[in-house]
């Protein structure tokens, strides 16, 4: 009789441990983790005092060795109770990356690498109008490398490679989904110019505006907007060539609602007010160094990166200009994903804040690459809006962008 009872009392014991433990402990967090990612020794800090992981798991550094002066490897452990291994990472430990915390708007001028295919038309000539294009399969948003082995830098250079070729079979490569081929085409000659064409319309320049996300107090090199730049007409991901950053003017908002995202109104003069030099331009941004900090950064507002590991659901801040001064607002994230692949929506957030909420009905376009804080730290950008409910956004994780 005893034992029966003994036994029935151990098996309740059991299951209370394993209710209090499953509403404690973030399981499915913890076994979505990759097995490799960079943390700081202040973000194991803040995994453990904030209970990123839940309240019996605590976050435990080993077999570290040392690879520089400023980067250490080791494995991270994550135990149940300081004693039960859940989960082993690989770790890369720095000292911590300090930033200016951007915020404010910026113009963004690229010269793309190559020519950018936006249409075609045909050439009038002797034998009147003919598609030189016709039978080859080239199509819009593709980009134009090479012509008969002659890097393309601006659209001029057309007419002159293929005047001296003398209106002959051209070669041309092709920048497609990030692929290269080549085709040929048969050059015809215009009447009214006297010059060879190849019945394309193209483009060798992009612009655009959105948000400054960080300068790193390092190297002062910026990350920004949190996603590419990407042609107007076709979409496609602008490869840089070269590029600038501007400081530009907020002259008006067009406050977001429900199916109808709302923008910033900017704008800037390439050649004026230029503060950088782009470099990259990539699925998770815009990078860069700025060459003047005057009127970019504010030097009292700075921050460490945070690690992915250290973002949690609960209260965050994101950093904008949309009232004229860089500003905090109230946010609050409400689903993260701890993505073992670099991805530009990395997490869900919804604004709280109800001076933002009155000022801009939520998350506008151009306002991508504002920075989310979280913890004191800068955790991730702004990247896109849902378009349904403007309150709500996707953000990116500061790590992923800082990689790059």
């Amino acid at each position: 009789m005893f034992k029966k009872f003994f036994l029935k009392i151990c098996g309740l014991t059991l299951a209370i441990c394993f209710v209090v433990i499953g509403l404690n402990v973030n399981f499915s967090d913890i076994f979505s983790l990759p097995t490799n990612s960079i943390v700081s020794y202040n973000d194991i800090e803040t995994i453990n005092d904030n209970k990123i992981f839940g309240k019996y798991v605590n976050a435990e550094l080993a077999d570290i060795k040392v690879g520089n002066d400023k980067t250490s490897y080791g494995k991270l452990w994550l135990k149940l109770f300081g004693f039960l291994p859940l989960k082993q990472i690989n770790v890369e430990v720095t000292k911590g990356e300090d930033v200016f915390v951007g915020g404010i708007p910026l113009g963004f001028s690229i010269k793309t690498k190559g020519l950018l295919i936006v249409g075609s038309n045909t050439v009038l000539s002797n034998s009147g109008g003919v598609e030189t294009i016709k039978s080859i399969e080239l199509k819009e948003g593709d980009i134009i490398l090479q012509i008969n082995g002659v890097d393309i830098v601006d659209y001029e250079q057309i007419p002159e490679i293929l005047n001296q070729n003398e209106g002959k079979r051209s070669k041309l490569s092709i920048l497609r989904n990030g692929e290269i081929f080549t085709c040929d085409i048969v050059p015809e000659k215009d009447l009214q110019s006297g010059d060879y064409k190849i019945g394309l319309w193209v483009k060798d320049n992009a612009s655009g505006i959105g948000t400054l996300t960080f300068v790193k107090k390092s190297n002062n090199r910026f990350g920004a907007l949190g996603h590419p730049i990407t042609d107007f007409e076709t979409g496609v991901e602008i490869p840089v060539q070269e590029g600038n950053i501007y400081r530009c003017s907020l002259v008006g908002i067009n406050k977001a609602e429900k199916n109808n995202p709302g923008e910033l109104r900017c704008i800037f003069l390439q050649g004026v007010n230029n503060k950088g030099e782009i470099e990259k331009n990539t699925k998770f941004g815009v990078y860069g160094t700025v060459t003047e900090l005057e009127n970019i950064v504010d030097y009292n507002l700075t921050a460490e990166i945070g690690s992915r590991m250290t973002v949690k659901t609960g209260k965050a801040s994101i950093v904008s200009s949309v009232s004229g001064v860089r500003e905090e607002y109230s946010i609050e994230i409400i689903k993260t994903s701890y993505q073992p692949e670099s991805d530009d929506k990395s997490f869900v957030f919804r604004v709280t804040d109800k001076r933002l909420l009155s000022l801009t009905g939520g998350i506008l376009q151009g306002m991508s690459g504002s920075p989310i804080l979280q913890n004191g730290k800068l955790i991730g950008a702004v990247t896109h809006v849902f378009v349904s409910d403007p309150t709500k956004g996707y953000g990116i994780y500061a790590d992923w962008m800082v990689q790059q």
